[in-house]
């Protein structure tokens, strides 16, 4: 590995570790070691092999062995090399991570919210009913759509859910329709989700401005279509400024529009997806809406509607019964329940914080934040990396690594040494439309004076590929460990610990 080599810019980011290495707690163990003292047994002592039979264990197996103060040092020196939106900036493009409000965790922690149980009565569950009512009232307005459901656990899922109710519909009619289209700047998931419907999948080319090409969709849809699968903006940060030729174009053929709402963080309190001919679409409620993401969650990725797939939505629906709420069940023409329960209610009360918090006008200025914030580092970086398209961005920004790969140095040598500069790395070589891609989205909850510390280790890395390509090549040069052979990993992964012995 090389020798560390600090960062050139003096960003005071780059923090060394109390403890770089930590071993395995098996490693650490020691027979006979205890964290607890049980007092001396006060009731008659029990057979576990007369009580258990066949059941019985003649010992615990490699379980490890510790004294209190060892686990408590091992878990939270642990604890300590995770990165997180509490430590610094998450430049991931296409994921939104965005900073989690505290009073979201506040108010799902009220203790009638966060005890409530699915299964109990509905008169004595109104106030949680009022919570998704209102969550549901204030996402159709953001969203210009007719109805809704809550029910999908996160993007992936409600992509899945929209795609039923795309096959429903079509099926309603005598004709379920055999294919999907998905444009090739789509978020990866679609085409998967539309395989796992049944149809099969055609991509489109996107033109030179990232869009997709009009004339192309023009050739494709025919009745055989039952929908584009639409990520607007798209995952080069760009927006479908034709989108309501692209709808008109799909209905003309009894197609639907289907639109990846995670990239809602530049639309919201902006523009109504049901407004420019959307007819389906979800929403991530760990994204836009800033309820915990990734190792937080759980994800929630609620499916909006326009009327004519309402009677497919998943069932149950909430409805008002004599001025009260509850669930209605009767649902003939529904495509079932996707989740159990009424899905993931402790991310209800959160993105309904948030929204509460902001008011459309503070969500307005959140979508503008973010746009402007992406745009900042566009223009602070577009000098030294490549801008692939020309088209001006939305939320995130996707630059190439064309004139350092010059140098031998790639996007994925360029994120790693981001990391010494104390920085969590962009997405990677992603989307595919862009060879090499650095797809950057600082969200809107970074300050101007984060975005200079970021905008300042990219240019300092950029110089660097220039000087000295063989230090960016092996960074990370901070971390425990350097580059692994992920070769390795992938096809001989050690999944679990055992002893050397064995």
């Amino acid at each position: 590995m090389s020798t560390f080599t600090t960062p050139r810019t003096t960003t005071g980011k780059v923090r060394a570790h109390q403890s770089q290495n930590e071993g395995l707690i098996f490693d650490k163990s020691s027979p006979g070691k205890r964290a607890y003292k049980l007092p001396p047994l006060d009731v008659p002592e029990i057979d576990p092999v007369a009580l258990l039979g066949d059941l019985h264990r003649e010992s615990t197996g490699n379980l490890p062995e510790l004294s209190e103060i060892e686990i408590i040092r091992h878990f939270t020196r642990l604890s300590t090399w995770n990165y997180a939106i509490d430590l610094g900036m998450y430049p991931l493009g296409s994921c939104t991570m965005k900073y989690n409000p505290r009073v979201n965790e506040l108010v799902a922690r009220i203790e009638g919210l966060a005890d409530a149980h699915p299964s109990q009565p509905e008169a004595l569950s109104q106030g949680s009913l009022e919570i998704v009512a209102l969550l549901q009232k204030c996402l159709l307005d953001i969203t210009g759509m007719d109805a809704i459901t809550l029910q999908p656990a996160a993007g992936a899922h409600g992509e899945f859910t929209g795609i039923l109710l795309v096959r429903a519909y079509h099926e309603s009619k005598g004709n379920a329709r055999k294919k999907v289209l998905v444009p090739d700047s789509a978020h990866g998931t679609n085409p998967a989700t539309a395989a796992l419907c049944g149809y099969s999948v055609q991509n489109l080319k996107s033109n030179a401005l990232g869009m997709v090409d009009l004339e192309e969709l023009e050739k494709a849809v025919d009745e055989d279509t039952a929908a584009l699968m639409l990520t607007n903006p798209s995952t080069i940060g760009v927006f479908e400024s034709e989108i309501h030729k692209i709808a008109d174009i799909l209905h003309a053929k009894g197609a639907l529009l289907y639109m990846d709402g995670a990239n809602m963080n530049a639309l919201v309190g902006k523009a109504r997806p049901g407004d420019f001919g959307v007819d389906v679409m979800h929403l991530n409620l760990h994204k836009t809406f800033s309820t915990p993401h990734g190792g937080g969650g759980p994800g929630s990725g609620p499916v909006a509607c326009k009327a004519i797939l309402e009677p497919f939505l998943p069932t149950p629906i909430l409805v008002r019964k004599e001025e009260k709420l509850g669930w209605s069940f009767d649902r003939p023409k529904s495509v079932g329940r996707v989740r159990a329960s009424y899905g993931n209610y402790g991310m209800f009360i959160r993105a309904l914080a948030y929204i509460m918090a902001n008011g459309p006008d503070g969500l307005r200025q959140t979508t503008e934040d973010a746009v402007l914030n992406a745009n900042y580092i566009r223009k602070g970086l577009e000098d030294l990396y490549e801008l692939p398209y020309k088209t001006a961005s939305m939320h995130e920004v996707v630059f190439s690594d064309k004139r350092q790969a010059a140098k031998g140095v790639r996007t994925g040598d360029i994120a790693k040494r981001l990391i010494d500069y104390g920085f969590h790395p962009y997405t990677v070589s992603f989307p595919m439309i862009v060879s090499g891609a650095l797809m950057i989205e600082p969200t809107e909850s970074e300050s101007r004076e984060e975005l200079d510390l970021f905008i300042a280790a990219m240019r300092s890395i950029a110089q660097e590929v220039e000087d000295s390509p063989e230090l960016v090549k092996n960074a990370p040069h901070s971390t425990r460990v350097s580059r692994l052979d992920e070769t390795t990993a992938a096809r001989k992964p050690v999944l679990r610990w055992k002893p050397a012995d064995k």
